[in-house]
């Protein structure tokens, strides 16, 4: 069999796309799932929003991810360049070979002429194809025209035929005769158009298997054509289905989750990426027919198959993504755990260069059940952090306010002042204690306790709140509920 050879190819205006990064991981799954190369080719030819900048951002992105490619920029291999920026001469070569055929030729008009034929061809019901105006001009007519100024662009003569491609994710899918008039692949300013670069590219660089976007099926006729026009084997095609937000709408940036460096940036594992990007139209089952979910990168990549991909569409699902970040961050072991939490506790001002490591780790294990994503840790790091903690709700207010509850505050109060460390064991001594002595027990003694020492009924362990935060911040929350009882 045939070396599999599988690309991504972005273009470098920005942080990397959701649907960028799961066309990337499938690409890459199918690479790794058979032996195969996967190549990393920049389509930069966008001079106005191509940049470095974007390009290295992309690049982290991947990385991130942990999506490692074979072929690259920064890698080099046997087919580069692989910056189409890098490539003009080899587009010029080939664009020559089609105008010395005769399938391709050079047009004069301008945009101004071509806008009013549009627009001519949709009042009169037609699709607005370009007229082939230029096809036929005499060696003396150019001459006139390029004497007037006028530099002309390199216009492909399309094909007029059905073309039908099977592809692995749509099925058979037909291109009816007629559904394009002849289309430029070099502007007059003499760089190349995306149709050209990419098909000059994906043959050149011996692609076996065009992955990509449902976006792009429309440019598969165009790039067909020139295939066969130079000569050139054709690829295989897998369309992948858009990605759609929860309104049903095209994922965007007013969706305010559309990019991976978001996700990033706001402490998201890239384990549970990888994970949730696959199922995003693509189902893996058990032998017993029940999708799986949680799954590893090693298990993705061995049962992933292009046939099992569904051509619907797929839609993100932020809750479906932080249930999986969740489980994923809960596996973690401590150290990393902190190592992961630190820098928003850091950047929040809430620890620094001194802070316990020890006491930090044991805090941050105790919070991590609350967390999808880093990020979000420090909105619950005031049960911590905070003496003044006020409780969240009428009802833990009404709780505080109960016959004996300041009695019953006060003589906690007392039992944990002088001390200077308590244990859960030892801190749940005194609260039988209490319970002796003010006759009170259950509900009617442990909620008030909680209420006063974490402002809400539900948290840590109260045992190991108390250890953690130790005697002396107790009193002083303890303190703080009654001045506001």
């Amino acid at each position: 069999m045939a070396t599999i050879r599988v690309r991504f190819a972005p273009s470098p205006t920005g942080h990397l796309h959701v649907g960028g990064a799961r066309t990337a991981l499938f690409n890459w799954l199918f690479a790794r799932q058979n032996n195969g190369v996967l190549v990393l080719r920049i389509e930069d030819t966008d001079l106005a929003r191509s940049t470095k900048e974007s390009e290295e951002v992309m690049l982290n992105d991947l990385k991130w991810l942990g999506l490692h490619w074979d072929e690259g920029p920064d890698k080099g291999g046997d087919f580069g360049p692989y910056r189409q920026s890098e490539r003009l001469s080899i587009y010029r070569e080939y664009a020559d070979k089609l105008l010395a055929e005769g399938k391709a030729y050079h047009c004069f008009c301008t945009d101004e002429e071509l806008e009013a034929h549009r627009e001519q061809r949709r009042a009169e019901h037609q699709t607005p194809h370009y007229s082939g105006k230029c096809r036929q001009l005499s060696d003396a007519e150019k001459e006139k025209l390029k004497r007037a100024g006028r530099t002309p662009a390199i216009r492909f003569k399309a094909s007029a035929e059905d073309i039908n491609i099977k592809d692995l994710v749509r099925g058979n899918v037909t291109f009816p005769q007629g559904m394009i008039g002849d289309f430029i692949i070099m502007r007059s300013q003499g760089y190349p158009i995306y149709n050209f670069c990419v098909t000059i590219d994906d043959a050149l660089m011996k692609i076996s298997h065009v992955i990509r976007g449902e976006e792009h099926l429309s440019n598969t006729l165009r790039q067909i054509m020139l295939y066969k026009a130079l000569g050139f084997p054709l690829p295989t095609f897998a369309h992948l289905s858009l990605i759609l937000a929860g309104d049903r709408s095209k994922l965007s940036k007013r969706h305010g989750h559309s990019s991976l460096g978001q996700f990033e940036d706001k402490g998201y594992l890239p384990e549970a990426m990888i994970n949730y990007l696959a199922l995003l139209g693509w189902a893996p089952t058990t032998l017993s027919g029940d999708v799986e979910e949680m799954l590893s990168v090693e298990e993705i990549t061995r049962q992933f198959s292009l046939e099992k991909v569904n051509k619907s569409p797929a839609v993100f699902d932020l809750d479906k993504l932080n249930f999986l970040s969740g489980h994923y961050i809960r596996r973690l072991p401590p150290e990393k755990t902190l190592e992961l939490a630190r820098p928003y506790l850091e950047q929040a001002g809430l620890v620094d260069e001194n802070t316990d490591q020890a006491w930090l780790t044991e805090v941050v294990m105790e919070l991590r059940g609350h967390l999808h994503c880093f990020s979000e840790i420090t909105q619950h790091t005031d049960v911590f952090f905070k003496n003044e903690l006020k409780p969240e709700s009428d009802a833990e207010w009404e709780m505080l306010k109960a016959p004996g509850v300041t009695d019953l505050l006060s003589g906690l109060k007392g039992k944990l002042s002088g001390l200077t460390a308590i244990s859960p064991e030892e801190f749940f001594a005194l609260i039988k204690e209490l319970k002796k002595e003010f006759g009170v027990k259950g509900k009617a003694l442990f909620m008030p306790v909680r209420i006063a020492l974490s402002g809400q009924q539900h948290g840590p362990d109260l045992g190991k709140l108390v250890s953690l935060v130790g005697p002396a911040n107790c009193v002083k929350r303890i303190e703080s509920a009654l001045q506001n009882l």
